[in-house]
């Protein structure tokens, strides 16, 4: 009796032991940590979802309005003087787009404004209904951002809490506009500093994401679907010994040297266009001006519209789109190129959009050409270009991985690894978001390893349009 006694005092004590060691263990703040952040995001990831529904019907609506109404191409240079003033009227704070966002994350300053949701949406269709050739992604991310800021305001969050919250409002934006939950997260996470991802966010941009991307679906939102061909299995070099196919890597490898470079190009001339037109141009909205006829006179040059807009719905039967560019003869050997010069010129004289649409075009027509050149599976080629050239131009070659791997499936994630990686490494440092801070160097003994961000870099690097417009001013004084 006296032992059971003992005995039961025992089990008294140490279940009094477990259930104190429970209820202050690190695993109940945990618990704590991720209910507290699921209800937060719940409402910033539902709004943010149904913004980017509506977001996507709208462009939808103005690209096949565009369609049937092709004489709005005309009026793109007037587009463009809405929308200057647009922003000098109601969103000159917003002007900055993603990179105040990311600014905001890196050194919080005078906040991300709720207008500027509204307003990139509003100018983003605008230029999309008349034809400029911009993307979507980056409208979707200051969509995210803004209502991020609003809700983070409304909860009274601020430091690291509004930090985590504005990533979150990032992953939402871009994995509801792609149909991309786990590459949203990633890419909120890894595009903020090149060669360092803080996973203090993970939880809030993984929920968003993931909760914005269903609440787009609940709206009867759907996605362009991509897929690879099936490819016959055929034997190879040391078949018989190797789980790969070496030369198909070599291939993939030699390819996506030229992906790195094609985000290259796309990034330098992004900056160089921009600010080349507003050291030229006293008078700003005749920016934009110049830049529509620019683009009017290129689709006249070349006799055909591919080259407007999104590229992913055909204006005609034979139309360069991303979905033909997955064929044998669907797109043109210098449609990647084309592609690079209207988007620049678009995005670089004042219209709106984002930058990854284009760069999946530009990405998946160069496939398609390389593919024939080094006599590759077209589809394979034109899908690895599609990430690898977004990987390159925006430093986040582990988000484009399993962009790959949601999009395409996983049996050549290998492959895809390979070429987002070999691509990253080739852009350089160059990219479309100067706010990205440099925490490691891509080549430590470079030009640029001590440069610290890419405004830095790109500060550097203005060398080309300082010289042109000097020349161009000493042309004018000769002349006068």
């Amino acid at each position: 009796m006296k032992t059971l006694k003992s005995i039961n005092k025992t089990q008294l004590r140490y279940s009094h032991q477990l259930k104190k060691f429970i209820l202050s263990s690190e695993h109940l703040s945990i618990l704590k940590y991720m209910l507290r952040w699921t209800l937060l995001i719940l409402p910033v990831a539902i709004t943010i979802g149904s913004m980017v529904a509506l977001f996507l019907w709208l462009l939808n609506w103005a690209i096949h309005y565009r369609f049937a109404h092709t004489w709005l191409l005309f009026l793109l240079p007037v587009a463009g003087v809405l929308i200057h003033f647009i922003y000098q009227w109601a969103g000159k704070s917003s002007e900055k787009g993603n990179n105040l966002i990311i600014d905001e994350i890196h050194e919080p300053g005078g906040g991300v404004p709720a207008t500027m949701g509204p307003i990139i949406l509003i100018t983003t269709v605008l230029t999309h209904l008349f034809g400029g050739s911009a993307g979507r992604e980056g409208t979707a991310v200051q969509i995210g951002g803004s209502l991020a800021a609003l809700f983070g305001k409304w909860f009274k969050l601020s430091g690291d809490d509004m930090r985590m919250l504005l990533t979150a409002g990032i992953a939402a934006g871009f994995g509801a506009v792609f149909g991309t939950p786990l590459t949203g997260a990633i890419f909120a996470l890894e595009v903020l500093t090149i060669g360092k991802i803080k996973y203090d966010a993970l939880l809030p941009a993984l929920v968003a994401s993931i909760v914005a991307d269903i609440t787009v679906g609940a709206w009867h939102i759907h996605h362009t679907a991509y897929h690879i061909d099936i490819i016959a299995k055929t034997p190879y070099f040391l078949s018989n010994y190797l789980p790969v196919d070496l030369l198909l890597i070599a291939k993939v490898i030699l390819a996506s040297v030229a992906f790195g470079l094609a985000s290259y190009l796309f990034a330098i001339m992004v900056h160089e266009i921009k600010a080349g037109f507003i050291k030229i141009f006293e008078i700003k909205w005749l920016i934009p001006v110049f830049g529509g006829l620019i683009i009017i006179g290129l689709t006249y040059l070349i006799g055909k519209p591919d080259y407007l807009s999104l590229g992913v719905d055909a204006q005609y039967p034979g139309a360069v789109t991303i979905p033909s560019s997955f064929h044998a003869g669907g797109a043109d050997t210098w449609s990647w190129f084309w592609k690079i010069i209207y988007t620049t010129i678009t995005l670089g004289t004042g219209f709106k959009g984002g930058e990854v649409t284009p760069l999946f075009y530009i990405g998946s027509t160069l496939g398609n050409t390389l593919s024939g050149l080094l006599n590759a599976p077209v589809s394979l080629f034109a899908a690895l270009g599609f990430i690898a050239v977004f990987a390159g131009a925006t430093n986040t070659p582990l988000a484009c991985t399993f962009m790959g791997i949601e999009l395409f499936g996983g049996e050549y994630a290998l492959l895809f690894a390979i070429a987002c990686f070999t691509a990253y490494f080739f852009s350089g440092n160059s990219g479309i978001y100067s706010s990205q801070k440099i925490d490691v160097p891509k080549v430590f003994d470079n030009y640029y390893a001590n440069e610290r961000s890419l405004s830095e870099v790109n500060k550097r690097r203005g060398y080309l349009h300082q010289k042109l417009y000097k020349y161009g001013l000493r042309l004018s004084k000769n002349n006068n």
